[in-house]
């Protein structure tokens, strides 16, 4: 890889980095100042939305080959978070104000404020091993916070939680609640005829689509979450040779 390609990838990490810091801090602050959770959206809305749609050149990146792994599975995630925030959510008022806003809003920052500068210190061949732990070992741990969050929340046994937490990571919570707010979100769907002028010409509605893409929806984000493993087993790999020699 180029310098260019180097201090461009370092610039663009960084700065997504500092976006979704940014975006972590104001849902914390207004939790814990409101104990509330239905601002989430006006507190971070267009904020997340903005980040989301310049992650568009992660796509890119895997196109013209400056990172590897290819563009499928970053257009896979990209398509998947966006179709959520400007299909439905910025559309539909009424779900703004749910639960699962906050907590995929919460999944999503706590996720990139982690994957970002491990991404950006890596270009300047930089890998501080406490980065690399959150990267890598906290898809097997969970933060206690987040947990009671989800107890309070969703009101699931915290048992099971712990049980949950310990073989699952932050995707897994952020991927179910935005199946869950899709699905909250269909009688919304077909009460506002959503998209109605657009799918009049096709044999089906925005409505019918939506129903199919949660039932897809597992096993798209079953590809996404082994690929997740599959990094973290490379990674280690490399480390343990490392330690080795």
């Amino acid at each position: 890889m180029s310098k260019l390609s180097k201090l461009y990838l370092f610039s663009y990490n960084s700065l997504q980095a500092f976006g979704w810091a940014i975006s972590l801090y104001r849902l914390l602050t207004k939790f814990l100042s409101t104990n509330s959770v239905d601002g989430a959206y006006k507190s971070v809305g267009e904020l997340i939305c903005l980040l989301q749609a310049v992650a568009f050149l992660e796509v890119i990146h895997g196109a013209i080959g400056i990172v590897p792994g290819g563009m499928l599975l970053p257009l896979m995630q990209w398509g998947g978070r966006t179709h959520f925030l400007f299909a439905i959510v910025l559309r539909i008022h009424e779900v703004q104000v749910l639960p699962a806003v906050f907590i995929t809003f919460l999944a999503w920052s706590s996720s990139e404020v982690i994957r970002y500068p491990y991404y950006a210190l890596n270009c300047v061949g930089i890998s501080p091993s406490f980065i690399t732990f959150l990267r890598f070992d906290s898809l097997t741990v969970q933060p206690p916070t987040l947990q009671s969050i989800l107890h309070s929340l969703c009101f699931i046994p915290l048992e099971l939680l712990l049980v949950k937490c310990a073989y699952f990571d932050i995707a897994l919570i952020s991927n179910s609640e935005l199946v869950w707010l899709m699905y909250q979100a269909l009688p919304f769907i077909k009460q506002k005829h959503l998209y109605s002028d657009f799918f009049a010409r096709l044999t089906f509605s925005y409505y019918d689509f939506v129903k199919v893409v949660l039932l897809c929806y597992p096993f798209l984000w079953l590809k996404l979450y082994l690929h997740l493993f599959k990094q973290r087993r490379s990674k280690l790999r490399k480390d343990l040779k490392k330690k080795k020699n």
